[in-house]
């Protein structure tokens, strides 16, 4: 299978989950908070099994400690999932409201330039959206991570398959020239 193929068979499956994950954001919201524990479980793991390993005494504190900080949150993510999305949907949110407030600032600082306005509207939409978000808190955070999951692949899925495309193209212009080159 040529390269650019497989990207934008990767773009087409990452859009068809993503509207899938749209279509289920609550049960999308369960599985990214089981999987993020997991993860934490596994790293958590490792982590003390480092510590562990470790000849220096307060290297070996700081590594089990940190390990079994996150083994603790895995297990909680894991074992109690909604709490999990709930913690999950907050945290979110506080960085979608201080990505929104940096933009802002950072507008600011823009103002000479052409790219106030795109900067400056892009950080009020995040700081609305977050607050948006905490006003009706306990209406949308079981479906935030599952939503904010979903649109992250739709957007993927339409980046994988404009660049294989691209792929596809720009290899067709570059065989051109080269054939060209040889025709001579």
């Amino acid at each position: 299978m040529k390269l650019w193929v497989k990207w934008l068979v990767t773009g087409i499956l990452s859009v068809l989950f993503g509207i899938f994950v749209l279509a289920n954001p609550v049960a999308a919201s369960f599985a990214v908070t089981v999987v993020a524990g997991t993860l934490f479980i596994v790293s958590g793991a490792v982590q003390i099994w480092a510590g562990l390993n470790v000849d220096e005494g307060s290297s070996k504190l700081m590594g089990i400690g940190l390990g079994a900080l996150m083994l603790i949150l895995g297990l909680s993510l894991v074992f109690q999932p909604l709490q999990g999305i709930i913690s999950l949907a907050t945290l979110a949110t506080i960085f979608i409201g201080l990505n929104g407030v940096l933009r802002l600032v950072t507008s600011w600082r823009m103002r000479e330039t052409p790219l106030f306005w795109p900067m400056l509207i892009s950080g009020v939409v995040s700081v609305l959206l977050a607050g948006y978000i905490l006003a009706n808190f306990f209406e949308i955070a079981p479906q935030l991570l599952g939503v904010l999951l979903g649109i992250e692949l739709l957007f993927n899925g339409a980046g994988l398959i404009a660049l294989g495309l691209f792929l596809r193209t720009v290899k067709g212009a570059l065989n051109e020239k080269i054939e060209k080159r040889f025709d001579r």
